[in-house]
């Protein structure tokens, strides 16, 4: 199989007309109803971390800014094997420190932590026995951050989870994706890699660091229905309560997984997930200072959890181990929202009310009376109208400060509800409304 030399931008993936789930990324029917998904349902938030060697260049080689997202520097540049190894040598994050990375997510009102074991670049961020080229061994940093993430989202009660590359490896000469120094490889030499390189790996997160949430596998490209089921069962066989994302391929992930940073316009009738980042890039890129507004990021995570997904938010430590401040910053303001207003969308399923242009619904999944009203465009005479539900409304207040609303009914169908002047909060109010 012949591999393009331009890899995909961020929301690509799939044509635009097939919609916002990627292709071979939907959900298996069963596990709709599987209750093996209800804390990661509740959830609605999670962290992304992409970090690896690629950190070290941080979107520049030899001088020259490489196009396209970080982490994927070897693959655009297409450096040599023996080349990029070096890079190893030099990666020694001594300002790491697991406890900031996941107390960052505490605050943000993150309730899961996805990191980069194994990237496409092939380097495993811990200490692998089924090939050196991972930080113990390869590096001078001689130590094993996952166990020590693990030790620390335990403590802090986040659970932890693991992004494995199943597919592209340009280490591996039988994995997908580096043809500047390999031959393609040959379908059964691909399908050996899956098999026991692949598999051996993810035996590895699955033994050695405790209960893991979720394995978060990317571009099944080549795989085979067989090799996604093999993948799989395997995860399910090691840890049956731990989840398989949509990226596995052929649909037999146990949720949906849209594009890159594409957010459905509609209700989605599955469980999904959209993966996104804070700037424009995944893994660290030294220039990339385009941030995404707080604003903008929870109105984000509102208009998705009010479609029936969750948001998994990215941050690219530096070399060094440390989180640029920029996303720090607007994790945290995310964080100071939820932590007034997080009873409308953790727990929360999609509401009744589709289509808002001023606002969005959520409805909490366990109490059918308790809907939630965002509302993004606050009206200038403060009366908000809402459209017929299909249930009459009993009550209305704020959730942040819990003052009662009164309402009235209009001829038309609709509820009014008298609010104050001013917008209680300018980026999203929120109303809590009791059905009959």
């Amino acid at each position: 199989m012949t591999t393009s030399t331009t890899p995909p931008a961020p929301g690509a993936g799939a044509a635009a007309d097939e919609g916002p789930i990627r292709r071979g990324a939907a959900q298996r029917s069963e596990a709709r109803s599987d209750p093996r998904l209800d804390w990661w349902r509740d959830a609605r938030f999670g962290l992304f971390i992409h970090w690896g060697l690629y950190a070290i260049p941080a979107g520049e080689w030899k001088g020259e800014r490489i196009a396209g997202i970080g982490e994927w520097i070897m693959f655009r540049a297409r450096i040599p094997v023996r080349e990029y190894e070096q890079l190893a040598k030099q990666f020694n994050p001594v300002k790491f420190d697991a406890k900031e990375w996941v107390g960052l997510a505490k605050r943000a009102g993150q309730k899961y932590l996805t990191i980069t074991a194994k990237h496409h670049d092939g380097f495993a961020l811990y200490d692998s026995k089924v090939s050196d080229y991972d930080i113990v061994d390869a590096t001078p940093f001689k130590s094993d951050p996952i166990k020590e993430l693990a030790e620390e989202c335990r403590r802090q009660g986040i659970r932890l989870c693991f992004y494995y590359s199943q597919t592209q490896d340009w280490h591996h000469k039988w994995g997908d994706g580096n043809d500047w120094d390999y031959q393609v490889p040959a379908d059964e030499q691909f399908d050996t890699y899956v098999r026991e390189y692949a598999a051996a790996q993810v035996r590895e997160l699955l033994t050695n660091y405790g209960p893991i949430g979720m394995i978060w596998f990317d571009t099944p490209k080549r795989m085979t229905t067989e090799q996604s089921h093999f993948l799989a069962n395997l995860v399910h066989e090691l840890q049956p309560d731990c989840l398989v994302n949509g990226r596995i391929g052929n649909d037999v992930g146990d949720y949906a997984e849209t594009r890159d940073n594409v957010i459905p316009d509609e209700k989605v009738e599955m469980d999904w997930e959209v993966p996104a980042t804070i700037n424009h890039t995944w893994g660290f890129k030294h220039y990339d200072e385009d941030w995404k507004s707080a604003e903008d990021l929870i109105r984000k995570l509102v208009d998705i959890a009010s479609k029936n997904g969750n948001y998994l938010l990215n941050v690219g430590p530096t070399s060094e181990g440390l989180i640029p401040q920029p996303s720090v910053e607007r994790l945290e303001a995310m964080g100071r929202w939820l932590d007034a207003n997080g009873e409308s969308v953790y727990g929360t399923t999609a509401g009744p009310l589709q289509g808002l242009g001023w606002g969005r619904t959520t409805a909490s999944r366990r109490d059918p009376n308790t809907v939630y009203l965002h509302v993004f465009d606050w009206p200038a005479d403060g009366r908000l109208h809402l459209p017929s539900t299909g249930r009459r409304i009993t009550a209305a207040a704020l959730v942040a400060g819990s003052a009662t609303l009164t309402m009235e009914a209009a001829s038309s169908g609709e509820t009014v509800i008298a609010a104050p002047a001013q917008a209680p909060d300018p980026i999203d109010t929120v109303v809590r409304l009791t059905l009959a």
